[in-house]
């Protein structure tokens, strides 16, 4: 990273220093890392203006920032202030006050809690047209936002790409074709569009719809005739939101349905915005002119959360339910919960009734009695050992292949694989996973790690390999 010309034109001093720090970091960071652990920071200047003191709001937040960011803040003090400035970290004194959501700490200024913690509306449309009929009619579910969508990186294209169908729709991203596997929030992002397309044009015909109802809708339609009324509702439409279209597969009347609501509002310059578990060429038994119209627009994948982002995920719904989440348990949590959004809600409701039940606060020894059967399940499923055979059966090599110390790229290919599955499925360390791929050094595992989970992000091919052997591991 790099600090904008801007900064250097000149030593900032005073109390204007950790301001413009902060700027810097605003733009460097994931604005979830950023609003997670810098925002809520404290700063005290003292009389010496080449010393800072930092005040977080405890003593895990307090090693993680020491760990994590000190040396970055540092180096961005001394490029602003023109000289080295010494960096304190200390945790804030303690202060009486009502109670908050866990994202707000001592020492720091009020913030707004997320939306998750407030008492959700039930209409979250302000328009009076946005009736109950008109919800029912919508299927929309209100409590469904950008707000209430925690983003990081495994979600930021596809939440920037939505936001722009829901600001101008019928323009750039039409169709929009989300994927991923199941959890990782794509329903979430639809129904997100059709509120926010609401919010500006309350008389909006907006339609979130699962594939499965669609088809039932075709069946019916045949059945009674009525297929004047069925293009009425669905080729009349400003937006169309219609979820997990995989199940359009060897359906053939349905297909042939939908690609004529399809071309009718594509030409009345009406928004798709489709989901499915896999990419639009990944599709079986479906018309290849259909797979062609899914593809024309742009497609984006959501990926399992990484881990900042699935702390920032519990604490934020555990203040929805008016739970404050420690972030030590949190990151237990997060680091033993790695697949998607849906089961780290599970999890989080399961702690949340043991602490209720038993009447104990949360912490970690709570939260591993709350999920002693899935760490059993997951401890005794998910190995190195197990995931070296699955990779060697996926990509026809023998196990003895990921010990040996032979390089062509067919062995040395899902060796990397393994190594990334490793690192992202158990608790092992970098030396211990070196270790039982023959003996290999660390920094030969972080370079495979490295490797696959930049390529992941950019080949399609291999997100979806990906997503096939994490699916199978995880049972």
């Amino acid at each position: 990273m790099h600090i904008e010309e801007p900064l250097r034109a000149g030593a900032v001093h005073g109390a204007a220093l950790w301001d413009t720090c902060l700027d810097a970091l605003a733009r460097e960071l994931p604005e979830q890392q950023f609003n997670t652990w810098i925002k809520p920071l404290s700063a005290q200047l003292s009389a010496d203006p080449a010393r800072l003191t930092l005040y977080v709001g405890n003593r895990f937040k307090l090693d993680w920032i020491r760990a994590q960011y000190a040396t970055r803040i540092a180096a961005l003090l001394e490029s602003l202030h023109g000289q080295p400035v010494a960096l304190e970290l200390a945790l804030a004194p303690r202060v009486s006050t009502v109670k908050s959501s866990s994202f707000d700490h001592a020492g720091a200024a009020p913030r707004s809690t997320p939306a998750t913690a407030q008492a959700p509306d039930p209409i979250a449309m302000p328009a009076p047209t946005d009736s109950e009929a008109g919800q029912v009619r919508n299927r929309l579910n209100g409590a469904l936002t950008f707000d209430t969508l925690v983003e990081g990186t495994a979600n930021r294209m596809a939440r920037a790409a939505a936001l722009h169908v829901a600001g101008a729709p019928g323009h750039l991203y039409n169709p929009l074709f989300i994927y991923g596997g199941v959890g990782l929030g794509k329903t979430h992002l639809m129904h997100a569009v059709g509120n926010r397309l609401l919010q500006g044009r309350p008389g909006a015909k907006v339609l979130y719809i699962h594939a499965e109802q669609f088809v039932s809708d075709v069946v019916k339609a045949y059945q009674r005739k009525t297929f004047d009324q069925f293009k009425e509702r669905y080729h009349s439409l400003d937006l169309l939101l219609i979820d997990d279209v995989q199940f359009f597969a060897n359906k053939d009347r349905t297909q042939e349905e939908f690609f004529n609501a399809f071309e009718a509002l594509l030409a009345k310059k009406s928004h798709i915005v489709m989901t499915s578990d896999t990419y639009p060429k990944g599709l079986t038994d479906i018309h290849e002119r259909l797979v062609s119209r899914f593809d024309s627009g742009l497609t984006v994948a959501l990926e399992p959360p990484e881990l900042e982002m699935r702390v920032a995920i519990l604490i934020s719904k555990a203040a929805a339910e008016g739970a404050e989440m420690p972030e030590e348990v949190a990151f237990f949590v997060a680091k033993n919960v790695r697949s998607n959004v849906r089961e780290l809600e599970g999890a989080l409701r399961k702690i949340l009734a043991y602490s209720r039940f038993n009447q104990k606060e949360i912490s970690i020894a709570l939260a591993k009695e709350a999920l002693r059967d899935l760490l059993s399940i997951q401890n005794r499923q998910i190995s190195v050992e197990n995931i070296q055979k699955t990779v060697a059966d996926y990509y026809k090599i023998k196990v003895a292949d990921m010990y040996s110390k032979k390089r062509p790229a067919s062995i040395a290919r899902p060796r990397q694989i393994a190594m990334y599955l490793a690192k992202e499925l158990t608790q092992k360390s970098l030396p211990e996973i070196g270790e039982l791929f023959g003996g290999r050094d660390h920094t030969t595992v972080l370079h495979a790690v490295r490797k696959i989970a930049g390529e992941r992000q950019q080949l399609t091919e291999l997100n979806q390999q990906l997503h096939v052997l994490e699916q199978t591991l995880k049972g």
